[in-house]
C-alpha cells in the first residue's frame, strides 16, 4: 500500500511522475483525495497563510477564494444559501458549529499555487476544528484546454484535498453580470449536485 504523501513530495518530481494518481481528471468529474488533515504536514509561513475571521452567519457552503479574482463571489451568486468567505477562513464562533468550505482558484499557475498553500494550511491541522473542507474548485482562467504543465500541477494539488471540480470559462461573464436564471453548464450543475446545494434560481425543498 503506498505511503507517499503528495504534500511531502518534491513538486517537480511529483509532476514528472504524473501526480499522486498518475491519471488525468476528466473535465466534469470529481476526484477523492485526502479527507482530513494529515500528520507530518508543515504549516506554511505566516506570510503564505490566508487570513481568518470569526463568523456566526450560517451558510450552505463558504466559497473561499485562495486569491483575488478566484470566483468566490460568482459561485455565491449562483448557489442558494452559500456565502463568499472574503478570502479568509470563516472560523465559527458558536461552539459545536462546523463551517463547510470549498476552496476556489483560477487555473493559472498563480491560482493553483495559492490553492496549494491554502490546502496545505488545512492539511497541517493549523485551523479550527470547525472547518470542514469539502474540496477545491478550479475555474478556467481562459478559453480552451489547460496546458499540460498546469494540469500536472493541478493533479498534485487535487491529491491533497477531498474533492476537486473543474469549471469552464464562461465568455458571457467576462462582458456582463452573472445571471443565475440562465442555464448553467453541466460542470456547474455537477458541482452543486455533489455538494447537495441548489442554484439560486431553483427553489429549495423543505
Amino acid at each position: 500500500m503506498p505511503t507517499g504523501n503528495p504534500w511531502l513530495a518534491d513538486q517537480d518530481q511529483a509532476t514528472e511522475n504524473g501526480g499522486p494518481s498518475g491519471q488525468a481528471l476528466s473535465p466534469q468529474s470529481t476526484r477523492t483525495g485526502v479527507s482530513s488533515p494529515q500528520p507530518g504536514i508543515r504549516t506554511p509561513n505566516v506570510v503564505d497563510r490566508l487570513p481568518r475571521r470569526d463568523v456566526v452567519w450560517p451558510a450552505t457552503i463558504w466559497w473561499l477564494g485562495a486569491h483575488g479574482g478566484a470566483g468566490e463571489s460568482t459561485l455565491a451568486t449562483l448557489a442558494a444559501g452559500s456565502r463568499p468567505a472574503g478570502h479568509a477562513w470563516p472560523i465559527p464562533i458558536t461552539p459545536g458549529t462546523m463551517h463547510r468550505v470549498v476552496l476556489v482558484a483560477r487555473s493559472n499557475y498563480a491560482g493553483i499555487s495559492a490553492a496549494r498553500l491554502a490546502a496545505t494550511e488545512w492539511a497541517s491541522s493549523a485551523l479550527s476544528d470547525g472547518i470542514d473542507l469539502a474540496g477545491l474548485v478550479v475555474i478556467a482562467d481562459a478559453p480552451g484546454r489547460i496546458p499540460k504543465p498546469l494540469r500536472d500541477f493541478e493533479r498534485i494539488v487535487a491529491g491533497g484535498v477531498p474533492h476537486m471540480w473543474r469549471l469552464p470559462w464562461i465568455d458571457a461573464w467576462r462582458v456582463g453580470p452573472v445571471d443565475s436564471r440562465s442555464p448553467l453548464p453541466k460542470e456547474f450543475r455537477q458541482l452543486f449536485s455533489d455538494l447537495q446545494i441548489t442554484t439560486s434560481s431553483t427553489p429549495a425543498h423543505h
